[in-house]
Parts: structure tokens; sequence; C-alpha cells
């Protein structure tokens, strides 16, 4: 007699009734968006041909060959080889699959610091807000690149400490984001009712605060992977990337401007194209994906 009127009013809730058309229609504002589909398959293409290739495509990325040294494009190497005879195909795939996951881990890692820091920072604001975000501008105020440069040449790179290097310098924009849209919900009724509760700020942090700015965040992440992919490419492009013989794009590109004026265009076109359509579908997935944020706004 108790759970029926209780499961009435839980149904007839507004909030209840309108929350599964709000997200249906943000999903099909995200799938109809032109630049949307476009991203998924330009990011399923990538992904497929990085790490379901080499399954399918079986030749070593680092056999060297002194007789086939800079052949061009043939049935027995479909990308050529580069000037010390190894597969360049195989080395494109696998040059993707480090970029990709140190790209994406990256981008995930800084997502974790900022957020966290900007939840911290908005939801206790006064003094404790002030000082917090007086630490970001002087962060801010110095040069990411240099940055880069300096921890890569005192550190020995690998990937592992590579991540980490650009996760730790590439934070503090989303913590501003998080930090401002924090200010503006904790104003709201529902959070002050969870104040009022006697909740505490971890509960309020995790359970009203953070799913209100996940959509900032979803795209900020989105833009932070194509910012890890271009830290990665330029750091290789200098000679600062991983070490010989892991190939990345940025490496490659780098190694092959070297024969520009060679004719071995097939050296410079394949990681740059990989590079850019990489980068394409990221930022064509972003703006798909605020298209529909904003759609259920």
């Amino acid at each position: 007699m108790i759970s029926q009127p209780t499961n009435s009013l839980i149904m007839d809730d507004p909030a209840a009734r309108e929350e599964k058309p709000v997200r249906s229609r943000s999903w099909r504002a995200f799938w109809h968006h032109p630049l949307g589909m476009v991203g998924v398959i330009g990011i399923v293409s990538i992904v497929l041909f990085c790490f379901v290739g080499p399954l399918i495509y079986h030749a070593s990325a680092y056999t060297t060959n002194i007789t086939a040294l800079m052949q061009a494009p043939s049935l027995r190497f479909p990308l050529g080889t580069d000037d010390l005879g190894r597969n360049y195909l195989a080395r494109l795939m696998l040059g993707g699959q480090v970029s990709l996951i140190v790209g994406f881990a990256a981008a995930v890692a800084s997502m974790a610091i900022g957020v966290t820091y900007g939840l911290i920072s908005g939801l206790l604001g006064g003094t404790v807000d002030a000082v917090m975000m007086r630490i970001i501008d002087v962060l801010l105020t110095i040069p990411t690149l240099f940055v880069l440069l300096f921890l890569d040449a005192v550190f020995q790179p690998n990937a592992l400490l590579l991540t980490l290097i650009l996760a730790i310098t590439s934070w503090f924009g989303v913590t501003r984001l998080v930090r401002s849209e924090v200010l503006s919900i904790k104003e709201r009724d529902y959070v002050e009712a969870s104040k009022a509760f006697g909740a505490s700020n971890w509960h309020i942090m995790l359970r009203e605060l953070l799913p209100n700015v996940m959509g900032t965040v979803m795209v900020a992440t989105i833009f932070q992977v194509a910012g890890s992919i271009i830290a990665i490419a330029t750091l290789s492009f200098l000679g600062l990337g991983l070490p010989a013989p892991q190939p990345n794009w940025g490496e490659m590109l780098s190694t092959s401007m070297s024969y520009m004026f060679q004719d071995a265009w097939w050296l410079i076109y394949p990681p740059g194209i990989a590079l850019l359509w990489t980068l394409l579908s990221i930022n064509f997935i972003s703006e798909a994906l605020q298209n529909a944020i904003d759609s259920r706004l």
C-alpha cells in the first residue's frame, strides 16, 4: 500500500519523464550532424588501420634491408621503404599506435587533474579559490613548449614519461573551464538543498557538480586529445620525442623532410595525411558533440 504511491510519484516526476527524451534528442543531434559522422568514420578507420592492420599485414617495422633502400611503393612494399630499407607501411601503422595511445592517455590524465582541481577550487570558493586560481595564472605564463622541451631533454623519453609530461603541462585550461561552470552551478537550488541536508563537499562534487560539467569536460577532452597528438608530433619533429627506432608520425615527417627534393614522395605524404586525417576527425567529433550538448541545453 505504501510502495504504490511512491512509484507513482517517481513516474510522474517531470524531470524523470523528460530526462530520457532529452538524452535521446542529444544523441540524435550528434549522429545527424554531418561532421560528427565523418569524424567517427575517420577515427574508426584510423584505429582499424593502426591496431587491426598489423594483425592482417605481417611485416616488421624495425628490420632493415640494405638491398631495398628508398624503394618506391610496390607489391612487396605497398608504401615503399625508408632510407634504412624498413617497411614504411609497417612503420606507419606502429607509429599511429604510439601517437594515439600516448595522445589519448595524456588527455585523460590531464582532464582528471584539471577537473579535480577545478571542482575543488569552484566549490570551496573564497580565499582558497583565489589562491588556487593565482597558481593557475602563474603556471599559464610559462610557455608550454619550453617546458616540454626542457623536461624531454632532462629525462630519457619513453611512452610513459611522455604521457606524464603532456598531462602535467596541459590541464590548466580545463581547470578554468570547470571552475567557471562550478561557480554558476553551486548557486542553484538543488545544490543548496544538498547543503541544507548536510551533504559533504565530496558528495556535492560527485553527485551534483560533476554530472553537470561533464558536457564541458567531454568537449575539452576531445580537444585535448588533438592537442596531445600535435605535441607528440612537434617534439618528434624537433628530434626530442621517443627514441629511435620507435616510430611515430612526427618522427617520420621529420625524417622525410631530408628527402623532400629527392622525389621520395612516399616518405612525406602518408604520415602527413594520417596525422591530418586524425586531427580533422577529432575536431569534427568535438564540433558534433558541442552541437549535441547545445541541443540538450
